[in-house]
């Protein structure tokens, strides 16, 4: 197969159609970075279009940031289209399924992040923390032995892997509403020995099991299989958020661990974010094979699939203080 080429700007959207058309849809695709802005404009980027039945459309270079798509559209499940993009020294990222009709124009959100990228804390800084998130603040000195200024500061310069996953996994918990009030609201302390690159752990309020247990009938998490839990050592039970097809919050109990905070009645619990609700269902996008590979979450890849989810959803920004650059 010949090398694709890279396209000159375009003025006009890509058509992308067959010989006989049974009709078109707009997507409009913008392309950002790591910094959550637009791409610098002019910038090529390798664009792959696949359709509902895995059939290869378009695979081309073009010019972002903004990149309007005329699509077919079929009113079959051939309107399901995978959207994948590359740009060398980035790593691939993509979404599916991108739903077309003829109807309403859809947009799209997708985020290229370097490799080998760096977490930038500018605006993460322990001042950020008390000013911009005050239960993260709270829970976090809890935790702390010492003067939680100068324990946020040695995290951020000793394990900034790990400090990015606890502002990941804090920013999606508060964005999760139960029936009263989000997980993040029930947690009183951090463990902050045990903080790791794809999870945490701390004590929360007793009351969140069954207010995640009510989350689940209602259908907004789904209860782990028993057989699972052995991946959690001594955890009694675990529920994942459905709400999204990728970076969904997973929060597992260990309700034998218990410790009284300020008169709560507190338990063990776990919070981590897997990269997809289906794996098999996502493979065809090959994003992030070496992540993948490795069996380990990547913070950054969380950041990434978090902040593309939320896009598409239209729920508010997936913002965890800090960037990627």
């Amino acid at each position: 197969m010949a090398a694709p080429k890279r396209a000159k700007a375009r003025a006009q959207p890509i058509s992308i159609s067959r010989a006989a058309d049974p009709g078109v849809g707009l997507l409009n695709l913008t392309v950002f970075d790591g910094t959550r802005n637009p791409i610098q404009a002019g910038t090529q980027i390798l664009l792959t279009v696949r359709d509902g039945f895995q059939n290869q459309l378009y695979r081309e270079y073009v010019s972002g940031p903004k990149i309007p798509l005329h699509l077919p559209v079929h009113n079959n499940l051939g309107d399901n289209y995978a959207i994948i993009l590359f740009r060398p020294g980035s790593e691939q990222a993509g979404f599916q399924p991108v739903q077309i009709s003829s109807d309403v124009p859809q947009t799209l959100d997708l985020m290229l992040l370097p490799k080998d990228a760096s977490f930038h804390f500018a605006q993460a800084k322990w001042t950020d923390i008390l000013a911009k998130r005050p239960k993260l603040a709270d829970i976090f000195s809890a935790g702390a032995s010492g003067k939680p200024a100068d324990a946020y500061g040695s995290l951020m310069e000793d394990h900034p892997d790990h400090l990015a996953c606890l502002l990941n996994l804090t920013t999606a918990m508060d964005q999760i509403l139960l029936a009263q009030a989000t997980p993040l609201d029930y947690f009183k302390s951090l463990d902050l020995d045990s903080l790791a690159p794809d999870r945490f752990f701390g004590y929360a309020d007793a009351k969140l099991v069954n207010q995640v247990r009510r989350a689940a009938q209602e259908g907004v998490f789904e209860t782990e299989p028993a057989a699972d839990l052995v991946l959690h050592g001594d955890a009694t039970s675990s529920f994942k958020q459905v709400q999204f097809g990728e970076a969904n919050v997973q929060l597992t109990f260990h309700e034998n661990k218990r410790k009284t905070i300020a008169g709560v009645d507190c338990v063990y619990a776990e919070p981590d974010i897997d990269y997809y609700k289906d794996l098999g269902a996502h493979a065809i996008l090959e994003v992030l094979p070496n992540a993948l590979a490795s069996g380990k979450t990547d913070p950054r890849m969380v950041y990434l699939l978090r902040w593309i989810a939320g896009r598409h959803a239209g729920i508010p920004e997936f913002d965890p203080l800090y960037t990627i650059e």
